[in-house]
């Protein structure tokens, strides 16, 4: 009777585990990465009895656990992938909500600043116009620095995620290798596995995608091994690595991730940590944040660049020469904490930089290096070679790259390096430079006039001045004579009509209506409503003049009445200033927010169709790991009635157990 008492209690065990299993599932069912466990029995070893092998019953094997690595491995690369487009989507959503808004954007602005100019034109006399003008444009300015300003905030809350991120990975990396460690203990009993300890594991694991895209691999005793970016190990075994955050070495306000192995640090690549919140903001960062803060900055370097170079061209209410009415921003230049360190009598090298040329310049950075005896400059990103200069003894060149010039100075030393950001404080630093609305210049500073004893119909319809009147401005008055040609009177040919009167040593150009230059020599002919260009002053005449007649291009000191320059200042509303000539302030900016509406939209979309695919991905794992309530209320009664017969078969030896005793008795 002991052997069939033995069964049934084999049986009750085996039962009796089952239910608690049943239980445990039922109870930890909505705990987050949990998988479905059930208790796998087996045949205990049967009895050779001479006649037959008999059983004895029954014995638990292992409690399994459903869980497939595949899937687990899936679900990962969704979170990850997810993750990283959820973290890029919102910090974009700010940027495209800012720009975008027709309230608070730059456009508004814009306008305001060209229609105070428009109706300054239109009453150049009137205080309150220039007060008007004068008063949007501080607008303007106002406008440009809070973009700035709350992308600047923006920069900060993606240093904070940063932070938090790297916080995040670095505990989940001690936390799983913590787990290595207790799990390996079990490595010696591969049919008694630590079950709700693998779980831990693989939800820690899976936490940590939320942060990283992170590959993971088997290791030695159960232990997992899991890497980052480019293979860069995370846990290993019971060991764990570290991230780390540290200011740039050529920018102190950017915040970089580094590989720490002991006390040394090496600096990540933005790209080399993809997927996750931190890859997501890193991403947002290089891809978008930089460029749009770039982008705003070139609008407002190139806005404050063309307007200054017109308004120094006209006069002034007294008779002077036009300032600078816009602050233009330097740009940035970092130079890295890693360079060699000057001295008072030998200084480390110096770069300067400055626009020259709006329509060359391009949304991107540039590291500077010198490297075998030059000064070498990559852009960034992508750090595509476009310029080179070799310094001379004392360490002093100059380089134009894509509208922007490069100075150096001092002695440079190999590997010296430089972070150049051109336009990023454009905005930043725009301001209006003027405050007395007399100095705004609506005059332009010449005339042109003909004489009250020319016969003919000629004129000078048009004068203007560019930058080289600046420089070297020809001698005032000038006066050009018509020179009637006459016809052919064989064997004399005919001869053109023609201009004299220019300064001597000018080189005369004619001027097309695209502005396209081609010097022309003496005699210049004349043409009706041709351009000629000399020392900086372009004059267009018109008409039909007789001979003798004369034209005058004088002095304009008092300026009254004129408008000539302020509505040239207008004019630049619809100039194209960027992109070698072919887009306006207007369109750059709308060039602009498309852009960061287009990435937005991009952005949602992958994140929607990343959650579709995580969502599947979670789905298909909880096939196979998720418990089914359903499905454990029908083991409990399963259990339950096998619980019972085998009581029953304990029941019913103990009986025949004690009908024996009384047989004996």
């Amino acid at each position: 009777m002991s052997s069939l008492l033995a069964i049934g209690k084999t049986g009750l065990y085996a039962a009796q585990a089952a239910l608690s299993t049943t239980g445990h599932n039922i109870t930890n069912s909505n705990v987050a990465g949990y998988s479905r466990q059930v208790v796998v029995q087996q045949t205990a070893a049967a009895l050779n009895t001479g006649a037959g092998f008999m059983g004895t019953g029954t014995q638990i094997a292992q409690i399994k656990r459903y869980s497939d690595e595949f899937m687990n491995a899936q679900v990962r690369s969704a979170q990850s992938s997810t993750s990283g487009l959820e973290s890029y989507l919102g910090q974009i959503k700010q940027i495209d909500n800012l720009l975008a808004d027709t309230t608070s954007g730059l456009t508004p602005a814009m306008q305001g600043f060209f229609k105070g100019i428009q109706d300054m034109a239109a009453n150049r006399a009137s205080v309150p116009s220039r007060q008007a003008m004068l008063s949007n444009a501080e607008s303007l300015a106002t406008r440009l620095n809070g973009l700035d300003a709350r992308l600047g905030e923006i920069r900060d809350g993606v240093n904070s995620e940063i932070e938090s991120s790297v916080t995040a990975i670095n505990t989940y990396a001690k936390q799983i290798a913590k787990l290595n460690e207790q799990i390996s203990t079990f490595a010696s009993s591969p049919q008694r596995p630590p079950n709700d300890l693998l779980d831990q594991r693989d939800q820690l694991v899976l936490e940590l995608n939320k942060y990283v895209k992170a590959t993971v691999l088997p290791g030695d005793n159960s232990s997992l091994t899991i890497s980052i970016g480019n293979g860069q190990p995370l846990v290993v075994g019971q060991d764990s690595y570290q991230l780390a955050t540290m200011q740039s070495p050529t920018d102190l306000t950017r915040l970089e991730v580094g590989y720490q192995v002991g006390n040394k640090v090496s600096v990540l690549s933005d790209g080399a940590l993809p997927g996750g919140k931190l890859g997501g903001v890193l991403e947002f960062r290089s891809t978008t944040l930089d460029k749009a803060q770039s982008q705003l900055g070139k609008i407002a370097v190139g806005l404050a660049f063309e307007f200054n170079q017109q308004h120094e061209l006209g006069l002034d209410q007294n008779g002077q020469p036009g300032k600078p009415f816009f602050n233009i921003a330097p740009g940035f230049v970092g130079a890295s904490i890693n360079n060699a360190k000057g001295t008072v009598d030998d200084p480390a090298a110096v770069v300067k930089s400055k626009i020259v040329d709006p329509s060359k310049l391009s949304d991107n950075d540039y590291e500077v290096k010198f490297n075998d005896g030059k000064y070498q400059v990559v852009s960034l990103p992508g750090r595509q070679a476009v310029g080179s200069v070799e310094p001379d003894a004392d360490g002093n060149a100059t380089l134009v790259v894509n509208g922007v010039e490069l100075s150096f100075s001092e002695r440079p030393r190999q590997g010296d390096t430089f972070l150049v950001r051109p336009t990023i404080n454009g905005a930043a630093d725009f301001k209006v430079l003027i405050n007395d609305v007399s100095q705004i210049a609506a005059a332009a500073p010449i005339l042109g006039g003909d004489l009250p004893s020319n016969t003919g119909t000629g004129k000078i319809s048009e004068t203007k001045v560019d930058s080289d009147f600046l420089d070297t401005p020809p001698a005032l008055p000038i006066t050009l004579t018509f020179n009637k040609g006459t016809p052919a009177a064989p064997p004399a040919p005919a001869t053109p009509d023609t201009l004299t009167g220019f300064p001597a040593g000018e080189t005369i150009y004619k001027v097309d209506a695209k502005g396209n230059k081609t010097e022309i020599t003496a005699p210049v002919e004349f043409e009706n409503g041709a351009t000629y260009s000399f020392g900086g002053i372009s004059v267009t005449m018109t008409g039909a003049p007789n001979g003798g007649d004369r034209f005058t291009i004088s002095d304009n000191s008092s300026g009254v009445g004129d408008t000539r320059n302020i509505a040239a200042l207008g004019e630049l509303q619809t100039k194209n200033i960027f992109n070698g000539g072919t887009a306006t302030l207007q369109s750059s900016y709308a060039q602009m927010v498309s852009e960061v509406g287009n990435k937005t939209r991009e952005v949602q979309i992958n994140a929607a169709a990343g959650n579709a695919q995580l969502a599947q991905a979670q789905g298909a794992q909880a096939d196979v790991s998720g418990v089914n309530l359903d499905e454990e209320a029908t083991n409990l009664i399963k259990y339950q009635q096998a619980y019972q017969a085998a009581s029953k078969v304990m029941q019913i030896a103990g009986t025949i157990f004690d009908s024996l005793l009384s047989i004996s008795r």
